[in-house]
C-alpha cells in the first residue's frame, strides 16, 4: 500500500457533540486565501513592529481588568481549542501511528471539528499580538524573545498552514495545551493573586518540552521527505525553517529558565518593594512569549 492509499484510510473519532459553525465551510475559504496570501503575514507584522516600539512612549495607562479580561478570553479559547482537537491527535496516534500522525493532514481533510479549530488557530496568530499591546501600556521591558517569537510564529504558522502540513496536527495541540495554561496563569495574576513561584517555573517547563517535542516530530518531518519512500505531507523549506525556529525558542527559553529561577544572584540581596514589583513584571513578560 503505498502513502496516498494509506491516507485515504483515515479515521476520525468520534466527537461527544459537533456544533454547527464547527462545520461550515469558512474554513475552506481561510485555506484558499491563506494558499495565496500567506506571505501578506509580513504586513502585519510591520505595523507591529511599528505600532511596538513607535508607540511606546505615548502609552502610559495600566489597563489591569483589561489585561485579566484578554487573558481570561485566550485562556477560554485555548482550552476549547485543545479540547476539540486532542481527540484527533490521540486517535491518530493510537490507530496509525506515529508517521502517520507527522506526515498525514486528515486533521483537516477528515475531521471537520478538528479543522475548523486548526483554522482558529493559524487566525488567532494575529490575534495574541495584542499581549505586546499590554506590555508596551504597562511601561514592561520587551525582551527580544517576546516580540521575535510572535513575528516568526505567524511566519511559521501561515505558510504550514498554506501547505496543510501533516505535522502540524502537533504543534496545534501542544500549542493550545500550554497556551491554556500560561494564559490561566497570567489571568489570575492580573486579577492580583498570589501563585507560588513553582507554578511559573511548571509553566516555563512546559514550554521548554514543546520546543523539544516540536524540533524531534519536525526533524522525523525532514527525514520522511528526504527518504521519498513514503508519502508525507510538508516540504523541506517549512520543515526546516520549522526546526531552525523550534531551536532558537529552546535556547532562549532555557536561557530564559536559568536567569530567572536558577541564577546564582537571586538570592544575594532582598528586593525592596519597588525593585520586587518591577522584576515580577518582568517576569511576566518574559515567560508570556509562547
Amino acid at each position: 500500500m503505498n502513502g496516498t492509499e494509506y491516507f485515504m484510510n483515515a479515521t476520525s473519532p468520534e466527537h461527544w457533540v459537533t456544533f454547527s459553525f464547527e462545520t461550515t465551510d469558512f474554513i475552506w475559504d481561510v485555506y484558499l486565501w491563506m494558499k495565496d496570501n500567506w506571505w501578506k503575514c509580513f504586513y502585519y507584522t510591520a505595523v507591529y513592529l511599528v505600532v511596538v516600539f513607535g508607540g511606546k512612549r505615548y502609552m502610559s495607562d495600566k489597563p489591569k481588568n483589561a489585561l485579566a479580561l484578554w487573558s481570561a478570553s485566550l485562556a477560554l479559547f485555548s482550552i476549547i481549542g485543545f479540547i476539540r482537537t486532542a481527540p484527533e491527535f490521540f486517535h491518530v496516534l493510537e490507530h496509525h501511528g506515529f508517521y502517520y500522525s507527522v506526515c498525514s493532514n486528515s486533521y483537516y481533510t477528515h475531521d471537520r471539528v478538528c479543522a475548523f479549530w486548526s483554522c482558529l488557530f493559524a487566525l488567532s496568530k494575529i490575534i495574541e499580538l495584542g499581549d505586546t499591546v499590554f506590555i508596551v501600556l504597562r511601561k514592561q521591558s520587551l525582551i527580544v524573545l517576546h516580540w521575535y517569537h510572535h513575528i516568526t510564529v505567524i511566519y511559521y504558522t501561515w505558510h504550514a498552514y498554506s501547505l496543510l502540513i501533516g505535522t502540524a496536527r502537533w504543534y496545534i495541540v501542544m500549542n493550545y495545551f500550554v497556551h491554556s495554561w500560561m494564559y490561566s496563569y497570567y489571568a489570575v495574576k492580573a486579577m492580583k493573586f498570589k501563585l507560588p513561584k513553582w507554578f511559573s517555573m511548571i509553566i516555563t517547563s512546559m514550554q521548554l518540552l514543546q520546543m523539544v517535542f516540536g524540533a524531534f516530530v519536525t526533524g522525523a518531518t525532514i527525514y520522511y521527505v528526504k527518504e521519498g519512500q513514503k508519502e508525507c505531507h510538508a516540504t523541506v523549506v517549512n520543515s526546516t525553517f520549522g526546526l531552525l525556529m523550534y531551536l532558537s525558542y529552546f535556547i532562549l527559553f532555557v536561557r530564559l529558565f536559568q536567569k530567572s529561577y536558577l541564577s546564582s544572584n537571586m538570592n544575594e540581596r532582598k528586593p525592596c518593594a519597588k525593585e520586587r514589583q518591577n522584576q515580577d513584571q518582568d517576569h511576566e513578560n518574559k515567560i508570556k512569549t509562547n
